[in-house]
């Protein structure tokens, strides 16, 4: 098994200085979590499994699994061996593959942590987490604000990034959602006009009404 490429843009505690700002921040969003998941857990573009690990063991009495995706194999081969908890299993597979709800079945609660920005589709992203929600189930998912999909990203591994409306609309079909920008380990939320450079959405997914006669 090859190692992890560390020239593309992973955070891997344990390869790096415990106030490193981009690890900080990435294990923010993930105790913001906590107190959001429930029941069986996806956690989409999962990296190295810390972010898995983290709600597992702290959501001990609220979710009985967390489910890890991310598309490289030597990640996934890290998660495994150094993120391994009775709660979680990783996988290697597509984000963008239509058909995951197939393979895995549906979440009470989804997480994706900078991952859209990664992506050439960000909108057929979000349909698929959309699939893999249970309806009432919550969705939780950040980014980095930037130009907007029209111009390519000048960040090493960005293809783009969402303006606040863009990220906005790709929530649309929710019934719920609440918006909050974070910078650094600061959390409040959402007001137009305040530039923090990330921005998260906790969404609720539909509930199916029964069919009127």
């Amino acid at each position: 098994m090859s190692s992890i490429d560390l020239t593309e843009e992973r955070v891997i505690p344990k390869k790096m200085n415990c106030l490193n700002s981009l690890l900080l921040e990435h294990i923010a969003r993930y105790h913001f979590s906590v107190n959001e998941v429930t029941g069986r857990v996806l956690d989409i573009a999962c990296g190295v499994g810390y972010g898995s690990f983290l709600i597992a063991k702290y959501c001990k009495k609220s979710v009985p699994q967390v489910v890890g995706i991310d598309c490289d194999p030597a990640t996934i081969h890290y998660a495994n061996r150094t993120y391994n908890h009775p709660r979680c299993t990783y996988y290697v597979d597509d984000a963008l593959r239509p058909d995951l709800a197939d393979t895995y079945g549906q979440f009470d609660s989804i997480m994706s942590f900078e991952t859209l920005e990664h992506l050439n589709d960000d909108r057929a992203f979000l349909h698929n987490l959309k699939t893999l929600l249970k309806p009432g189930g919550k969705l939780i998912v950040s980014t980095p604000l930037g130009a907007g999909r029209a111009y390519p990203s000048k960040q090493d591994f960005h293809k783009f990034q969402l303006t606040e409306e863009e990220f906005i609309d790709l929530f649309q079909d929710f019934s719920l959602v609440s918006f909050y920008q974070q910078h650094g380990l600061v959390f409040r939320p959402y007001e137009k006009g305040q530039k923090y450079p990330i921005m998260i959405a906790v969404a609720t997914k539909k509930s199916t009404q029964p069919k009127v006669n």
